[in-house]
């Protein structure tokens, strides 16, 4: 993408520090198939996306580190390629020039356990558990949950674990097949077998660590797999005990952003405290010719989500007429509306990607949640040529505010 921040680059102002992201790249190599919802998957394209991804990350030279937000191999890889699998994705992680994290998805522990899982992906934890946190800069904190915590899959048969998720499924889902959702009405769609939820012991721990950010006066980012807010994702995508975890968030100021994966569609939302919900969308369902990664610029008062959506840059070149737009999206972490608006017509330094994102600003106005509802419903249903048309406007508009 180059240097996607070139209008904060003119006004003399640098990231902290930028980072990479990317989720549910699922690769196998398999034939290309579907979701259960009849979506198609690429699963050996899926390696080509990451591939990509790490190039570009690499050539910014900038990046502190990259975080994958799970489910790196899929779970219809045959069972005797799991181990060999996950260790060719791994490797091509290991090509960036810089720290990994990872988190652990549904689709990573259908192939192998904890026991041989976490080891691989350098997660170095006691008792096979997955959360963790870290500080790349002291403004700010990384809090990674394990979403598996309590789960039917991924730890032994017999474990605690294991048994208190399959009670627990009893009691939520009646269905002989607890990944149905059948007869589930509205957020009880949330109890199925392929989601998970976080323990008590994992609760006072991040109590802890948001207790201990808090002193330090650092703001935080959350990584989970599964989505934390029902306005960013499907019902069936969330974690079985969002709210709590979400309860224990709010009680603390500290957390500005959550991100996640796992509901491959992706999603946006400004919850009731201000606390903005990115749901990334899936390098496993690009069609060829298309990405879906990017990268975040973090600065001490906002972070800027730079994307690469899944836009075929075949139709883009269709697009003569219309210069390259960058709509970056900035979670503003204290600023005003007028501070949010920076829809800004950048060219990209090369013809390989489009990225095309909206602008992020306070949940706390109501002039920015109606833009980015009216954006986010845009971005999902209207072709290419129209939605960038109507970008145009929104920017017109945008800047009769500002001004």
């Amino acid at each position: 993408m180059g240097s996607a921040n070139g209008l904060d680059t003119a006004l003399g102002k640098q990231p902290l520090f930028s980072f990479g992201l990317i989720s549910d790249v699922q690769y196998s190599d398999i034939p290309d198939g579907r979701s259960f919802l009849g979506v198609p998957r690429y699963y050996r394209h899926s390696i080509l996306v990451l591939q990509r991804a790490v190039k570009k990350w690499n050539t910014h030279q900038r990046h502190k580190f990259v975080i994958n937000f799970g489910d790196i191999v899929d779970g219809y890889c045959p069972k005797d390629q799991s181990l060999k699998t996950v260790k060719k994705v791994v490797d091509e992680f290991e090509t960036f020039k810089g720290p990994v994290y990872h988190l652990i998805g549904n689709h990573c522990l259908y192939n192998l356990p904890r026991s041989k899982l976490l080891p691989l992906l350098k997660i170095h934890s006691l008792g096979g558990h997955a959360y963790y946190d870290f500080s790349p800069v002291p403004q700010y904190r990384f809090v990674v949950l394990d979403g598996y915590d309590i789960s039917a899959i991924g730890w032994p048969q017999d474990h605690p674990r294991t048994l208190e998720a399959f009670k627990f499924l009893r009691e939520k889902n009646p269905n002989e097949d607890k990944n149905s959702p059948t007869g589930l009405v509205g957020l009880e769609r949330r109890f199925l077998m392929f989601n998970g939820a976080v323990g008590k012991e994992q609760m006072e721990w991040l109590d802890g660590v948001l207790k201990e950010a808090t002193k330090l006066k650092q703001k935080v980012v959350v990584c989970c797999h599964l989505p934390l807010d029902p306005g960013a994702s499907s019902k069936e995508a969330l974690l079985w005990n969002y709210d709590e975890v979400m309860n224990l968030i709010h009680r603390y100021n500290c957390v500005k952003v959550c991100l996640s994966g796992h509901d491959h569609k992706g999603g946006y939302s400004i919850d009731s405290h201000g606390v903005h919900h990115r749901v990334l969308e899936a390098a496993l369902e690009c069609p060829p010719g298309t990405d879906a990664f990017g990268y975040v610029d973090v600065y001490d008062d906002r972070i800027s989500l730079h994307d690469v959506l899944f836009i075929d840059t075949r139709e883009c070149w269709e697009l003569d007429a219309c210069p390259r737009l960058l709509a970056r999206g900035n979670f503003l972490l204290n600023g005003s509306w007028k501070d949010s608006v920076e829809l800004s017509n950048l060219k990209f330094h090369d013809s390989t990607t489009f990225c095309l994102t909206f602008s992020l600003a306070s949940g706390r106005d109501k002039y920015a949640k109606c833009i980015n509802s009216a954006a986010g419903f845009l971005r999902d249903n209207l072709p290419v040529k129209i939605l960038i048309a109507l970008v145009k406007l929104l920017g017109c508009f945008a800047r009769d505010i500002y001004n």
